[in-house]
């Protein structure tokens, strides 16, 4: 599918059909490894991003370094990218130039938040929000600033802050705004979102709490549309890759029954076809 595809069908499936499963990638790399273990979408983790360049998420990575970033995974995989985008990287007129690269990166969506600059991680204290109107904003300059139908989903992380009653009303003065999905941050139970998803004017999107057991049917069922795993691939990277590291600096070797075959790593980065090409170009 071509990108316009791509936010078609995203556009279309956040409205009807199964709750979208999309676990949060970082890199090339994870993107086509969860094209290959069979999911229909992949999250962009503005957070993971981030601790891959180095940072903690702060807001500390600037729109270009993410951007570049976000080209790369729209590169490596077919399915439609739902990208992490903070706060617009500042004020609205960089808000309209982080869609404007959002779009021409290939991503087939992305959420803007109501924190203040800088931003941090929802799941630290001492969150900080814009007030609705701010952030509503934030919202119409995004709709106004796409070009190619790129899907605009609001993110609000008042449930921490200013409680659930708060995050329901700041939400849907966002979807007025324009947004066509609203991200509500930090719900605690299934019961929550379905409270949440009930009272919400768009579909609502998820991001799962770490740890916790909802099961697709069961997020399907309370009304998710869009269910977010955020930091878990990168967090089981980092467990893969301390076991190995730390065993080859006690043990002075690596087992094989530990590392993924070599043949299904270079599989991934299509190593066959690249030198298929390179024998055709005699090289």
């Amino acid at each position: 599918m071509s990108p316009s595809q791509r936010r078609d069908w995203l556009r279309r499936r956040l409205q009807d059909g199964p709750v979208l499963v999309a676990p949060g990638v970082f890199d090339a790399l994870s993107a086509r490894l969860v094209e290959v273990c069979g999911f229909e979408a992949v999250y962009a983790s503005g957070g993971a991003i981030a601790r891959t360049l180095g940072f903690p998420d702060l807001g500390l990575v600037s729109l270009c370094e993410v951007a570049e970033v976000l080209r790369r995974v729209c590169r490596a995989t077919r399915l439609p990218v739902v990208a992490d985008a903070d706060t617009g990287y500042g004020g609205l007129l960089n808000v309209h130039r982080t869609v404007r690269e959002w779009e021409e990166a290939g991503a087939a969506a992305l959420h803007l938040e109501d924190q203040t600059l800088p931003k941090r991680c929802g799941q630290y204290e001492g969150i900080r929000l814009v007030s609705p109107e701010e952030m509503a904003a934030r919202v119409r300059a995004a709709v106004e600033a796409r070009r190619d139908g790129l899907v605009v989903i609001a993110r609000t992380d008042a449930r921490a802050v200013e409680g659930l009653e708060a995050a329901v009303g700041r939400a849907n003065v966002y979807a007025e705004a324009g947004a066509e999905a609203l991200f509500v941050q930090g719900l605690r139970s299934l019961e929550e979102v379905a409270e949440v998803a009930h009272r919400l004017r768009r579909p609502l999107a998820v991001n799962v709490p770490s740890g916790a057991r909802w099961r697709p049917d069961e997020l399907q069922e309370a009304g998710c549309r869009l269910a977010i795993y955020a930091g878990e691939l990168q967090r089981a990277a980092l467990a893969a890759v301390r076991k190995v590291a730390e065993r080859l600096r006690t043990q002075g070797f690596v087992d094989a029954a530990d590392l993924v075959p070599e043949d299904e790593r270079d599989s991934l980065v299509d190593t066959h076809l690249w030198r298929a090409l390179a024998d055709r170009y005699g090289g």
